[in-house]
């Protein structure tokens, strides 16, 4: 899990994977790329943390460096009982299996806050992605126009869905008041 001692190794991280995470992330201050201004987002991403709101979890490579983020996010409790999912992984670590590694983890930790159903959107030209997802059974669902504000325009999303199990609500809610 994401704590403030990452702030170096994410800040690190984030400017290795500028210009590789540039088509996917919204425009960033050159703040937003140092320790301090990561220790200002480990902030409120912990903010968010403890409202049950947000859950995110650091990508580590095999020499210990932070090589990317996942995170279980929108998590909406109710009728619903579901998440969002997102994640990236360092250029120098694709093809490795991280990205389903973090999708495994995410889905881990949604199954033990009884979550019911997990989403997930790609940018269109993001393939590699896609491939992950459908790797780990998210089935695509959709196309969301104009979703995503990225690098000055709105972006068209592609759509992914998977049911972690079919328990009746009040199952889902009585186990996740218990933990």
């Amino acid at each position: 899990p994401l704590s403030l001692e990452d702030a170096a190794g994410l800040a690190a991280a984030y400017v290795r994977n500028r210009e590789h995470l540039a088509p996917w992330d919204p425009g960033r201050p050159d703040w937003f790329y140092t320790e301090a201004g990561q220790t200002r987002a480990i902030e409120k991403l912990l903010e968010m943390n403890a409202s049950g709101l947000f859950e995110c979890h650091l990508v580590i490579g095999p020499a210990g460096e932070v090589v990317g983020r996942a995170n279980l996010q929108n998590i909406v409790r109710g009728m619903l009982q579901g998440a969002t999912i997102s994640y990236w992984v360092d250029q120098d670590h694709l093809r490795r299996g991280l990205a389903a590694a973090a999708v495994e983890l995410l889905e881990e930790r949604a199954r033990e806050l009884s979550l019911h159903r997990l989403e997930a959107a790609t940018a269109v030209e993001n393939v590699r992605s896609q491939r992950v997802l459908e790797s780990q059974g998210y089935e695509h669902y959709g196309l969301a126009p104009g979703m995503l504000f990225i690098n000055g325009a709105w972006r068209d999303q592609v759509l992914f869905q998977k049911l972690l199990h079919q328990r009746p609500l009040w199952h889902s809610v009585r186990s996740a008041s218990a933990n």
